[in-house]
């Protein structure tokens, strides 16, 4: 059994002055991420309007899975126009971990 976990430190667009606003951005990416059978949620820089982190976490039987689905959840938020990725922090542990 592996899980993978990653942490996408995401700036938010300058309109983003409310938690309203910030939640209209953050709202559509988790749901995205979700489709890929991923658990998704905003972890970080709550109290932050122009700034949010997210974090996806995966299990699998095979490392080579967990990273391609790992690999997916990076590409979607990197092609997000509306946001800027700021980082991405990756975990992958074994069954020796």
């Amino acid at each position: 059994m592996f899980t993978g976990t990653v942490l996408f430190d995401l700036l938010l667009p300058n309109d983003s002055r409310s938690l309203k606003a910030k939640r209209s951005y953050v709202r559509p990416i988790v749901a995205a991420l979700r489709r890929f059978e991923v658990s998704a949620a905003e972890v970080g820089a709550m109290e932050l309007h122009g700034r949010a982190e997210l974090a996806v976490a995966v299990v699998g039987a095979e490392a080579g899975h967990v990273t391609e689905v790992l690999d997916s959840c990076e590409r979607l938020v990197a092609g997000r126009p509306e946001v800027e990725l700021l980082s991405v922090r990756r975990r992958l542990y074994g069954e020796d971990d």
